[in-house]
């Protein structure tokens, strides 16, 4: 084995090192990007991070962010995850350097099992990893998103060594794969990766059967769902965990059949249809792949002072004032809410996907054009609803995810892999013949080319570049008139950037046919051609002024003189902000016990109570909540005297058949006296004797444990302010396991018998020890299986 081999991958691995910190300079200065998700999360995990530190063990549990939920995807550290050792090695780089060296060495190991030399390999790998959309996730803070992406080519080249019928490696990189893939914890990722694959796998079974190979198909498929099982088993506690908590999140089957209003609701397994396609890429905006600012870019621009818009406001109320206004301008005029950047893949990529259209041939190429135009087709959701409600009434698990736009992810892949087999095709001497090529480097220019130009004139024929948002400039029409000015410029110039780059890239490939150019000096042109096309594009979103001190990425939240005073109450209560957006916003949280928080799989009942009940300005829900403290400033706040506190005893318990009557009945319940509880666990209402000296207390919190006093002459019924989370918490009194019931339709009740006792609830989860159990086991078989193997065929062997 010759040591020589193997640099031009060592030389690759320095090249994506490099790539990826100096397009992220300032990590080398030690500083951080700012991540809005990232931020809110902070503000979310605070108090799982404290316990952690205190405590050097995890709570599974925290109180702070909507009332109390399970941190199983709040990032959650579990027993034996022996995969996240192997993932933070890969990771060395400062964030978010880390995930982009991760997109690059991914697609390289893919490049190298189609068999693509390894300049070229490195080319690709580069312009994989700087494809825009891959780029601007990291400015919202969709680390895990980032995160599984970049897993994502390395799966699909451990399946193709196995077609390939290099079984000990593409079952190794598979299965490795697969792990890392899913402990990365962003399961829409890879459950679009799934389509991807099934695609792939189906015209393998079509090569199979005209080739008359099924039975070693056959076996191929058995190798894969072999590492596709341990990938997946190695993440036991992480997968079970979720799939527990899934089931009482916003991803589960509501059982509430109205609306707030009282109308009808239509019944739905998952997430809400409108909910599902709330984000979804328009037809027209998929030239946005071709030409950056097709549509006006991101939602909001910053525009120069030799734009109209600039020179409008400038005329009317003079150059500050229009630099301020200019900083900020809604430039994006498609149907998305917010578009953080335009999902560019580039100009010269897609010439090449082409390319490869016209040059490659066989099922490779059949697979990459069939995934990219599902993939496609899907992201655009409510815009071609025949085909997104099949797949939302009929593909399992398809109505969990939101955000239907995100499968483009799929095309991010397909088409530069597509367009590198075709630049592999194209250096290479084989039976494709000068003429073909240069048939097929004709067809791709004219292709992309008339693409963008019927683009052009399709929009301007058939659009009014008028944005959802545009109403606040209605009532100065002048500024509206510049705006569309500015936008039809964007689109014109754009346009003809794109159109120059696909000539000069189609001249570059035109010269090396003449033999004017050798194939370096091609790739040279061809990487500073596509570099500078994406990375111009790329640094307009995501940039140095995205960095900050790592101070102010850590503690992004300073307490102001509201937080100050209610800080002051060392007791245990919670937070409603009422500045903020309630569901939606994790500051809170970084302070107080907040009945808010900011998550994107909140639990379905507490939600439904916030649309029903708390939406609706329902005081005694805030009471049961054991609001103390409203905030309504930075610096005022009131106090609710009329909070139910921690626990309480009622008098009677109110027995209804479902949970539509349980939610109704919160419209008027007065919680310190009755409670709301669901038929089965008791039949009909009970009463409690009324007990002037029963007292029940909270003696003490923890995140993860609750320990109450009570002493009562005879028994009553206690309703805790505390979510209840069947699948963990247990209740004790005196140190016995006892039920306890949902009551109000999200707390804790249960009776407690006369006398003194103490009562304590522990979170409990079993899931995690079952969990961690399955996940050693996977663990041993995801390294021991290779190593016998290897052990068994060693003489077979070869690097």
């Amino acid at each position: 084995m010759k040591l020589t081999k193997f640099l031009p991958y060592l030389g690759a691995v320095l090249v994506f090192i490099v790539a990826a910190l100096l397009y992220f300079n300032p990590v080398l200065s030690g500083k951080q990007i700012k991540q809005s998700d990232i931020t809110q999360y902070i503000g979310m995990a605070k108090e799982m991070n404290e316990f952690r530190a205190d405590k050097n063990e995890e709570s599974y549990w925290l109180g702070n962010a909507f009332s109390g939920m399970p941190t199983y995807q709040m990032g959650a550290k579990f027993p034996n995850d022996h995969i996240k050792i192997i993932d933070r090695t890969l990771r060395f780089l400062p964030r978010p350097a880390d995930y982009l060296f991760l997109y690059f060495i991914g697609f390289f190991l893919l490049l190298n099992a189609l068999k693509v030399e390894w300049k070229l390999a490195i080319l690709g790998s580069l312009t994989f990893g700087f494809s825009t959309y891959l780029i601007i996730i990291f400015g919202a803070g969709h680390n895990a998103k980032a995160h599984a992406i970049a897993y994502m080519p390395a799966i699909i080249a451990g399946v193709l060594y196995v077609f390939q019928k290099r079984y000990l490696l593409g079952f190794t990189i598979t299965s490795l794969a697969m792990a890392l893939e899913i402990a990365a914890n962003h399961i829409q990722m890879t459950y679009y990766l799934g389509f991807c694959l099934l695609i792939l796998g189906i015209v393998e079974l079509i090569e199979a059967i005209k080739t008359k190979n099924v039975q070693p198909f056959l076996q191929q498929v058995g190798i894969l769902l072999v590492a596709f099982i341990i990938g997946i088993g190695v993440n036991a506690t992480r997968l079970l965990s979720t799939k527990e908590y899934a089931a009482f999140s916003t991803r589960g089957k509501s059982e509430l059949t109205i609306q707030p209003d009282g109308t009808p609701k239509v019944a739905s397994s998952g997430l809400d249809k409108s909910y599902i396609t709330e984000y979804s890429y328009g037809k027209l905006e998929t030239f946005n792949l071709l030409v950056p600012r097709f549509m006006g870019g991101g939602t909001v621009e910053k525009l120069g002072d030799n734009t109209n818009f600039y020179k409008e406001v400038a005329s009317q109320a003079g150059p500050k004032v229009a630099r301020e206004y200019s900083s900020q301008v809604l430039t994006y005029w498609g149907t998305q809410p917010i578009v953080e950047a335009p999902a560019y893949i580039g100009a010269i990529v897609i010439f090449l996907f082409f390319l490869g259209i016209f040059i490659v041939h066989g099922k490779l190429k059949y697979w990459l054009v069939s995934a990219t135009i599902l993939s496609i087709a899907l992201s655009w959701g409510k815009n071609f609803s025949i085909l997104t409600d099949f797949f939302i009434d009929y593909v399992p698990l398809y109505d969990k995810f939101r955000a239907v736009s995100s499968i483009q992810v799929i095309a991010e892949l397909c088409i530069p892999l597509l367009g590198f087999l075709g630049l592999k095709e194209f250096f290479s001497n084989t039976t494709i013949t000068t003429e073909d090529k240069l048939e097929a480097l004709k067809k791709a220019v004219l292709t992309t080319g008339g693409l963008v130009l019927v683009g052009f004139i399709f929009v301007h024929m058939s659009s009014d570049f008028i944005g959802i948002r545009d109403g606040q400039y209605e009532q100065v029409p002048s500024l509206l008139d510049a705006l569309i000015s500015d936008r039809k410029s964007m689109l014109l110039m754009d346009s003809i950037r794109s159109i120059v780059l696909i000539g000069l890239s189609g001249g570059v490939l035109w010269l090396f046919l003449q033999n004017k150019i050798k194939q370096v000096p091609v790739l040279a042109g061809l990487t500073v051609l596509i570099l500078f096309d994406l990375i111009s594009v790329d640094t307009k979103y995501v940039n140095k002024e995205d960095f900050t001190t790592a101070r102010k990425v850590q503690k992004p939240f300073v307490a102001n003189k509201a937080d100050n005073q209610i800080l002051k109450d060392t007791s245990y209560y919670r937070v409603a902000n009422f500045t903020a957006n309630l569901m939606n916003e994790g500051r809170t949280s970084y302070f107080h016990k907040s009945i808010g928080g900011y998550h994107a799989a909140k639990m379905m009942r507490y939600q439904e109570l916030f649309e029903y009940q708390m939406a609706k300005n329902n005081i005694e829900i805030l009471n049961m909540l054991n609001v103390k403290y409203f905030i309504l400033s930075d610096t005022e706040v009131k106090e609710n005297t009329g909070a139910n506190g921690n626990v309480w005893y009622v008098e009677q318990l109110k027995s209804v058949d479902s949970a539509n009557e349980e939610i109704k009945e919160l419209d008027s319940l007065h919680t310190k006296t009755t409670a709301i509880i669901r038929k089965g666990v008791f039949d009909g209402s009970k009463t409690y004797a009324k007990d002037s000296t029963a007292t029940i207390a909270l003696r003490k919190y923890d995140t993860n444990y609750l320990v109450y006093d009570s002493n009562a002459i005879k028994e009553q019924f206690a309703v805790f302010s505390e979510i209840y989370y069947k699948d963990g918490w247990n209740a004790y009194i005196d140190g016995e396991l006892k039920p306890y019931y949902q009551v109000d339709y999200v707390l804790r009740g249960m009776p407690i018998p006369a006398g003194k006792h103490v009562i304590e609830f522990k979170f409990e989860p079993k899931v995690i020890q079952r969990g961690s159990l399955l996940s050693l086991l996977f663990t041993i078989a995801l390294f021991g299986i290779p190593l016998v193997w290897a052990f068994i065929k060693r003489k077979e062997l070869t690097f």
